[in-house]
Protein backbone atom coordinates (compact mmCIF):
# COMPACT_ATOMS: atom_id res chain seq x y z
CA UNK A 1 0.00 0.00 0.00
CA UNK A 2 1.35 3.41 -0.86
CA UNK A 3 2.48 5.36 2.21
CA UNK A 4 0.86 8.42 0.65
CA UNK A 5 -2.58 6.85 1.04
CA UNK A 6 -2.06 6.19 4.76
CA UNK A 7 -0.82 9.74 5.24
CA UNK A 8 -3.80 11.14 3.35
CA UNK A 9 -6.26 9.06 5.41
CA UNK A 10 -4.78 10.46 8.62
CA UNK A 11 -4.79 13.99 7.22
CA UNK A 12 -8.47 13.82 6.20
CA UNK A 13 -9.66 12.31 9.50
CA UNK A 14 -11.13 14.40 12.33
CA UNK A 15 -12.37 13.88 15.88
CA UNK A 16 -15.43 16.04 16.55
CA UNK A 17 -16.93 17.14 19.85
CA UNK A 18 -20.70 16.63 19.39
CA UNK A 19 -21.44 19.26 22.04
CA UNK A 20 -22.76 19.61 25.56
CA UNK A 21 -23.76 16.43 27.28
CA UNK A 22 -21.53 14.24 25.17
CA UNK A 23 -19.12 11.94 26.96
CA UNK A 24 -16.83 11.26 24.00
CA UNK A 25 -15.57 12.58 20.70
CA UNK A 26 -17.04 11.23 17.46
CA UNK A 27 -14.95 10.10 14.49
CA UNK A 28 -15.48 12.01 11.26
CA UNK A 29 -14.38 9.99 8.23
CA UNK A 30 -16.34 12.08 5.74
CA UNK A 31 -13.11 13.51 4.32
CA UNK A 32 -12.21 10.05 3.07
CA UNK A 33 -15.33 9.94 0.90
CA UNK A 34 -14.88 13.50 -0.39
CA UNK A 35 -11.37 12.96 -1.77
CA UNK A 36 -11.45 11.40 -5.28
CA UNK A 37 -7.86 10.13 -5.08
CA UNK A 38 -8.54 8.37 -1.78
CA UNK A 39 -11.67 6.80 -3.24
CA UNK A 40 -9.72 5.57 -6.27
CA UNK A 41 -6.98 4.02 -4.12
CA UNK A 42 -9.03 2.53 -1.27
CA UNK A 43 -10.37 -0.57 -3.01
CA UNK A 44 -7.04 -1.77 -4.43
CA UNK A 45 -5.18 -0.99 -1.18
CA UNK A 46 -7.72 -2.84 0.98
CA UNK A 47 -7.73 -6.02 -1.09
CA UNK A 48 -3.98 -6.23 -1.78
CA UNK A 49 -3.18 -8.44 1.26
CA UNK A 50 -5.99 -10.86 0.33
CA UNK A 51 -5.78 -11.01 -3.45
CA UNK A 52 -3.75 -14.26 -3.47
CA UNK A 53 -6.49 -15.97 -1.37
CA UNK A 54 -8.87 -15.45 -4.34
CA UNK A 55 -12.02 -14.16 -2.61
CA UNK A 56 -15.23 -14.78 -4.55
CA UNK A 57 -17.31 -12.14 -2.75
CA UNK A 58 -16.95 -9.14 -0.44
CA UNK A 59 -19.20 -8.87 2.63
CA UNK A 60 -19.54 -5.60 4.56
CA UNK A 61 -21.84 -4.33 7.31
CA UNK A 62 -24.16 -1.35 7.08
CA UNK A 63 -23.62 1.61 7.16
CA UNK A 64 -20.15 2.74 6.10
CA UNK A 65 -19.28 -0.78 4.96
CA UNK A 66 -21.82 -0.16 2.21
CA UNK A 67 -19.46 2.51 0.86
CA UNK A 68 -16.14 0.74 1.20
CA UNK A 69 -17.33 -2.81 0.41
CA UNK A 70 -18.22 -2.10 -3.22
CA UNK A 71 -14.85 -0.36 -3.72
CA UNK A 72 -13.09 -3.54 -2.59
CA UNK A 73 -15.37 -5.80 -4.63
CA UNK A 74 -14.74 -3.74 -7.75
CA UNK A 75 -10.98 -3.92 -7.18
CA UNK A 76 -11.23 -7.73 -6.96
CA UNK A 77 -13.71 -8.11 -9.82
CA UNK A 78 -16.17 -9.96 -7.56
CA UNK A 79 -19.65 -9.33 -6.21
CA UNK A 80 -20.70 -7.56 -3.05
CA UNK A 81 -23.07 -8.69 -0.26
CA UNK A 82 -24.31 -6.16 2.28
CA UNK A 83 -24.97 -7.17 5.89
CA UNK A 84 -28.03 -5.32 7.15
CA UNK A 85 -28.83 -4.05 10.64
CA UNK A 86 -32.45 -3.84 11.80
CA UNK A 87 -32.10 -0.25 13.01
CA UNK A 88 -30.71 1.12 9.74
CA UNK A 89 -33.96 1.30 7.80
CA UNK A 90 -36.04 -1.20 5.93
CA UNK A 91 -34.71 -4.74 5.77
CA UNK A 92 -34.56 -6.48 2.40
CA UNK A 93 -37.38 -8.82 1.41
CA UNK A 94 -36.82 -12.55 1.33
CA UNK A 95 -35.15 -15.10 3.58
CA UNK A 96 -32.39 -13.71 5.80
CA UNK A 97 -29.73 -15.38 7.92
CA UNK A 98 -28.99 -13.57 11.18
CA UNK A 99 -26.06 -13.39 13.59
CA UNK A 100 -25.48 -11.35 16.72
CA UNK A 101 -22.14 -9.85 17.67
CA UNK A 102 -20.56 -10.07 21.08
CA UNK A 103 -20.55 -6.70 22.90
CA UNK A 104 -18.78 -3.96 20.93
CA UNK A 105 -16.80 -0.96 22.22
CA UNK A 106 -20.03 0.62 23.51
CA UNK A 107 -21.26 -2.62 25.09
CA UNK A 108 -23.91 -3.12 22.38
CA UNK A 109 -24.66 -6.39 20.67
CA UNK A 110 -25.30 -5.80 16.98
CA UNK A 111 -27.67 -7.94 14.90
CA UNK A 112 -26.58 -8.49 11.29
CA UNK A 113 -28.40 -10.24 8.44
CA UNK A 114 -27.61 -11.29 4.89
CA UNK A 115 -29.92 -12.41 2.13
CA UNK A 116 -29.59 -16.17 2.04
CA UNK A 117 -29.48 -16.33 -1.75
CA UNK A 118 -26.36 -14.15 -1.92
CA UNK A 119 -24.01 -16.11 0.35
CA UNK A 120 -23.50 -19.84 0.34
CA UNK A 121 -21.27 -22.91 0.09
CA UNK A 122 -18.21 -22.39 -2.04
CA UNK A 123 -18.02 -18.65 -1.36
CA UNK A 124 -14.62 -17.40 -0.23
CA UNK A 125 -15.46 -14.22 1.66
CA UNK A 126 -13.42 -11.09 2.26
CA UNK A 127 -15.04 -9.00 4.99
CA UNK A 128 -14.50 -5.26 4.57
CA UNK A 129 -15.27 -2.35 6.90
CA UNK A 130 -14.11 1.15 7.59
CA UNK A 131 -13.09 0.60 11.23
CA UNK A 132 -12.41 -2.43 13.44
CA UNK A 133 -12.36 -1.45 17.12
CA UNK A 134 -13.12 -4.70 18.99
CA UNK A 135 -13.73 -7.22 16.23
CA UNK A 136 -17.29 -7.79 17.49
CA UNK A 137 -19.00 -7.18 14.13
CA UNK A 138 -16.27 -9.13 12.34
CA UNK A 139 -17.04 -12.13 14.56
CA UNK A 140 -20.76 -11.86 13.71
CA UNK A 141 -19.97 -11.62 9.99
CA UNK A 142 -17.71 -14.69 10.20
CA UNK A 143 -20.57 -16.50 12.00
CA UNK A 144 -22.89 -15.55 9.13
CA UNK A 145 -20.38 -16.94 6.63
CA UNK A 146 -20.02 -20.23 8.47
CA UNK A 147 -23.80 -20.58 8.94
CA UNK A 148 -24.25 -20.15 5.18
CA UNK A 149 -21.41 -22.61 4.40
CA UNK A 150 -19.04 -19.88 3.18
CA UNK A 151 -15.38 -19.49 4.16
CA UNK A 152 -14.29 -16.19 5.76
CA UNK A 153 -10.77 -15.43 4.51
CA UNK A 154 -10.06 -12.36 6.62
CA UNK A 155 -10.99 -8.73 7.07
CA UNK A 156 -9.73 -5.62 5.33
CA UNK A 157 -10.34 -2.37 7.19
CA UNK A 158 -9.35 1.20 6.66
CA UNK A 159 -8.64 1.73 10.38
CA UNK A 160 -7.65 -1.04 12.80
CA UNK A 161 -7.99 -0.15 16.47
CA UNK A 162 -8.35 -3.62 18.01
CA UNK A 163 -5.69 -5.44 19.99
CA UNK A 164 -2.90 -7.12 18.02
CA UNK A 165 -4.17 -10.47 19.34
CA UNK A 166 -7.67 -9.83 17.99
CA UNK A 167 -6.27 -8.64 14.66
CA UNK A 168 -4.18 -11.80 14.35
CA UNK A 169 -7.04 -14.13 15.39
CA UNK A 170 -9.50 -12.55 12.93
CA UNK A 171 -6.93 -11.99 10.16
CA UNK A 172 -7.57 -8.23 10.11
CA UNK A 173 -5.39 -6.05 7.89
CA UNK A 174 -5.70 -2.27 7.81
CA UNK A 175 -4.42 0.84 6.14
CA UNK A 176 -4.03 2.94 9.32
CA UNK A 177 -4.07 2.19 13.03
CA UNK A 178 -6.18 3.78 15.72
CA UNK A 179 -2.97 5.23 17.14
CA UNK A 180 -2.31 6.96 13.79
CA UNK A 181 -5.73 8.62 14.01
CA UNK A 182 -5.30 9.58 17.67
CA UNK A 183 -1.97 11.33 17.05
Amino acid sequence: MPAELSERLVELFRWIDPGPGSTHLVSDISGWWRDPEVLAELGPALVAPFRAARPTVVLAPAVTGLLVGPLAATALGVGFVPAHKPGDGRLPAGPLTWAQSPPDFRGRQVDLAVRERHLGPGDRVLVVDDWVATGAQVRALYDLCRTRGAEPLGTAAIAVDCTPETAAELRVRGLVSGADLNA
